[in-house]
Parts: structure tokens; sequence; C-alpha cells
């Protein structure tokens, strides 16, 4: 009881000292640096020498480590990847697939509860729409300071995506599994799998009252400046307050309009049509 009371007072003295900012019309830009760690082992990685694992590590970092901006008002945000010029090259390989399953720009309103997400996937342009997912927070009593900001502790339980590669994992290999094995060519999907939902935990602060956070993260009574889901972490690095120069928070348009569900079906189709090629290339090579 005594550590809800404590939570509910410092909610109360950081909504007070933002009262006078939140009464006033205001804009802001959050500025976030995303880290997926790698266990490079489950990845057939004991076969590899510690410079090979240096190596493949190096060529994945534009998938595994982002900086993102997120431009908020009380109402609406809009948060993608930050322009960075890439080294020649570095978008071969694993930086150009990675791409192509990484979230695009997307756009949150919390008062029409509206979301959109700019998407190309394959050279081919989508524009998500959706409406806002809720995510059912648990506030905490924890607290910790996140620069010179006073942040509160949120935990829920997510959905993962079914194509979010950042949660994707190799299964592990039993001895019935490979008594079955035989000279066909292994599908993606039967190497590897996916949780069904992950633990999260958020750090938000009411000091900056707006309900916004990074990706399609949002919901809690602040602005979310840390997240830790599975083996991704977020974490803010830098707010600016009513930059000199506002940026329009406005809703995409380019692209064609899919629901989630239909462009999840979309990446399925291409998703087939790879691993339909890939076994016949291989197939080919051992004939």
């Amino acid at each position: 009881m005594n550590l809800v009371k404590n939570h509910f007072s410092v909610v109360c003295i950081a909504l007070l000292l933002s009262a006078a900012a939140y009464a006033q019309e205001f804009q802001g830009q959050a500025y976030y640096f995303s880290k997926t760690s790698v266990d490079m082992d489950s990845w057939g990685g004991r076969k590899m020498s510690e410079d090979q694992k240096k190596q493949i590590a190096n060529r994945m970092r534009s998938m595994f480590e982002k900086t993102y901006i997120l431009t908020f008002d009380r109402e609406a945000s809009n948060y993608k990847e930050e322009e960075v010029l890439e080294a020649p090259g570095a978008q071969g390989g694993f930086g150009k697939w990675g791409n192509s399953f990484s979230a695009g720009p997307q756009y949150k309103n919390i008062k029409s509860q509206q979301f959109l997400q700019d998407q190309e996937f394959f050279g081919k342009q989508f524009l998500i729409s959706d409406s806002l997912s809720k995510l059912d927070w648990k506030l905490e009593a924890e607290t910790k300071q996140i620069g010179q900001y006073l942040c509160m502790k949120a935990t829920t339980t997510k959905t993962v995506d079914e194509f979010d590669w950042r949660s994707m994992r190799r299964k592990p290999k039993s001895k019935e599994t490979e008594a079955k094995k035989d000279a066909t060519a292994t599908s993606v999907s039967e190497d590897i799998e996916l949780p069904k939902q992950i633990e999260v935990t958020a750090w938000y602060t009411p000091q900056i009252p707006v309900s916004q956070g990074p990706g399609d993260f949002w919901g809690l009574p602040g602005l979310i400046l840390e997240v830790n889901t599975d083996k991704t972490t977020i974490l803010c690095s830098k707010i600016i307050m009513n930059p000199k120069e506002k940026v329009d928070i406005e809703a995409p348009k380019k692209g064609t309009i899919v629901s989630r569900s239909e462009y999840t079906e979309t990446v399925k189709k291409k998703m087939e049509e790879m691993r339909s090629m890939y076994g016949g290339r291989r197939n080919k090579r051992r004939n």
C-alpha cells in the first residue's frame, strides 16, 4: 500500500511540475537508439571462428542498431529512422534484406486512434492503415532517472508480429528432428520460430504529459523514454522541447492502402516465393 501511495505522490509532483508546459501548445522531438542483441552461437556460430562472427556482426549492424526520431505534440506523432549516410556496399546482403522487414515511418494519432505505417517491401510501396493497438499496461511503483527526467515503470505483454525478425530464433534441434530430415531443402519456417507473446517493460515520464512513445508503443500517462522487449532495447538519448523550427506532423498518404492483415498476407506470399526459389536452386546444385 505504501508503494502505491509513494508512486501516486511522485506522479502528482511530476504532473504539477509539467502543468505549465502542458497548458501551452507545444511540440517535441525525442531521439531513440534501438539495439537488438543476437546470439551468434544459436545461428550456427559454434562452427565459426571469432573473427568470422565479428565480420558477420559488423555486416548486420545496420539491421540491429538504429537511431529514430519521434516528433510529437499532444495528439499525434511521427516516428521514423534517422537518415544517415551509408558506407559503400553497406546496404548489400543482410542490410538490404533487413530493410524489407524493418518497420517504416509510423504515424500515431491518439485523438482519432489512427495508426499509419509507410512501408516499402521489396520495391513496392504500401500504406498500412489500422487502429492503434491497445496494450494492457500495469503501472508499477518503481522509478528511475533517465537524463533529467524522472521515469515510472510500466509492464505489459505484447503479441509478436509474425514477421518481426528481432524476435526470431533458430529452433533447438532434437534427435527426432534430425531423424526426420531427408535430402530435400528445409524451409525457413521449419528452422525459425517466434514466441507468441513477449514481456515488455517501459519507462515513461509524466514530466512530458503526452501518451506517445517509440514505434507502436503508447498509452501511458507520459512520454515513453525506454522500452525493453525480448532482445531489443529502445532508449531515448535526447529530447528537444519546442524546437525553433516546427515540423508538420502529417499522416502519410503515399502507397497502396492495405490493412495489417492484408499486408501480412502479401509478405507471406513473397516468403513462399523466396522459399520455392531457394529450394529449387539448392536441389539443382544437388543434382
